[in-house]
C-alpha cells in the first residue's frame, strides 16, 4: 500500500513545508511528517490574506525552528536579528496564549522536539 504513495510523490504542500524548514535552518528530515502536516493545518487555519502563503509558511517555520534549535543554533543557521524576531514572537505568544505562534510552540513541546532552553521558559498545564 505504501508503494502507491511513492507513485504519486509528495504533495506540493509538504514540499513547500520542507523548503520553508530548510530556509529556517532546519533540515526537514528532523521533523516528523505528522508534525509537518500539523504545521500546514495550523497555517491553513490561520490564513491571512495580506501575506502570501509562502511568506506565512516561512514565518511559521522560523518560529518552529527557533523552538527546536534554541537560540544559539538558530543564530548559527540564520542571524541574530532573525533570532531576536523569533524571541519576540515567543515572548508574545507566551503572554497572549491563543495564537498561531502559541500553537506552534505547543506543537514543538507536545511532539518532544522543543529545545530544553525553550521548554524551560513555557508553562504548560497538565491535565
Amino acid at each position: 500500500m505504501f508503494g502507491l504513495l511513492n507513485l504519486f510523490g509528495r504533495s506540493a504542500a509538504l514540499k513547500a513545508a520542507d523548503r520553508a524548514l530548510r530556509r529556517a535552518g532546519l533540515h526537514p528530515v528532523l521533523v516528523p511528517e505528522a508534525v509537518k502536516l500539523t504545521i500546514l493545518r495550523l497555517h491553513k487555519k490561520d490564513a491571512d490574506s495580506e501575506r502570501t502563503s509562502e511568506d506565512a509558511l516561512d514565518e511559521a517555520a522560523q518560529l518552529f525552528a527557533y523552538c527546536m534549535l534554541g537560540r544559539d543554533q538558530f543564530i548559527d543557521a540564520n542571524s541574530v536579528s532573525a533570532a531576536d524576531s523569533a524571541e519576540r514572537r515567543l515572548e508574545w505568544a507566551i503572554v497572549a496564549g491563543e495564537s498561531l505562534d502559541a500553537q506552534l510552540i505547543l506543537l514543538a513541546h507536545h511532539s518532544g522536539l522543543i529545545h530544553e532552553e525553550i521548554a524551560d521558559r513555557i508553562d504548560v498545564e497538565k491535565d
